[in-house]
């Protein structure tokens, strides 16, 4: 079966040990996942999980019903790239002299439409959001000048079309 990358979107209440027993469903079925995030969500008190896997379509179904079993679990979503609007936020430490001493690093910053967030004597940092490919592109132009430290976010991801989950909280109330 032909494998699609999927983002997951989980519904929850906020307690302790839930993202544990959603990895443990991922982990016996030998599942990797890609990336995960978590945040409030646009409705109070109810935070979200958006998590990346790449599974087949039949795989996927199950992993969401899985996940849905949690007691916490409020509602459980799953789309394709296609279906979502993404992006990831990556910041890069690079060494101060770099700045100072390489004039393309400035060009490069500025057509990665990147940002320099904080200048310090010693590091500057800078904050680029976009695609994956677009995040390790800016990491592969400035490992060169001293880069000191990276990190990127998971994805974070809305649905193009409606996920109804103002109106399956509704419908839950009035049962």
């Amino acid at each position: 079966m032909k494998k699609t990358k999927f983002t997951i979107s989980i519904y929850t209440e906020n307690n302790v040990g839930l993202l544990n027993r959603i990895s443990a469903i991922f982990l016996k079925r030998h599942i990797n996942i890609r990336s995960v995030t978590s945040s409030e969500s646009e409705i109070s008190n109810i935070y979200r999980f958006i998590i990346v896997v790449k599974v087949d379509n039949e795989q996927i179904v199950k992993l969401v019903k899985q996940i849905e079993k949690q007691i916490e679990v409020i509602a459980a979503f799953y789309h394709t790239d296609e279906e979502t609007i993404f992006l990831e936020t990556a910041l890069y430490k690079v060494k101060s002299k770099s700045l100072f001493n390489e004039r393309q690093i400035q060009n490069i910053i500025k057509e990665s439409r990147a940002n320099i967030v904080t200048v310090k004597p010693e590091y500057f940092v800078i904050e680029k959001t976009g695609w994956r490919e677009e995040t390790e592109d800016l990491y592969n132009k400035l490992k060169k000048y001293g880069l000191l430290q990276f990190v990127r976010s998971g994805r974070i991801s809305v649905s193009k079309k409606s996920m109804e989950i103002t109106k399956f909280l509704k419908s839950n109330k009035n049962d």
